[in-house]
């Protein structure tokens, strides 16, 4: 079992940039992906990016170019720096650990909300 917890969310004004960060415990080494996904209001649930133990990386299309993930030495602790953030970037933002086998866990969420 992996336990997640994300941090630095918050409220920017349109164009601004922010942080997000997510430390995972427990079973780290069983983990095979780590990611982000947003959901906002009255929305589903969407991928954001991910990035695997061996750097690979993915981004939906709608954050190419302005959103980076990043890990540190390990897979344990993964970021998602976001510039250039739009009203539309609005969302409750999760982070994602994928295992080699079994289910994905998921941290709690963190709020970013970008004010027009």
């Amino acid at each position: 079992q992996v336990q997640l917890v994300e941090s630095g969310g918050g409220l920017v004004q349109a164009g601004g940039s922010l942080r997000l960060s997510c430390a995972a415990s427990g079973s780290i080494f069983s983990i095979k992906f780590m990611g982000w996904y947003r959901q906002a209001p009255g929305k589903q649930r969407e991928f954001v990016a991910t990035i695997g133990t061996s750097g690979n990386t993915k981004y939906a299309d709608s954050v190419k170019g302005r959103f980076t993930i990043s890990t540190e030495n390990t897979i344990n602790t993964v970021y998602l720096q976001m510039n250039s953030l739009q009203p539309e970037d609005t969302a409750v933002y999760y982070c994602n650990a994928r295992p080699w086998a079994g289910v994905d866990s998921w941290g709690t969420g963190t709020l970013v909300t970008v004010s027009s």
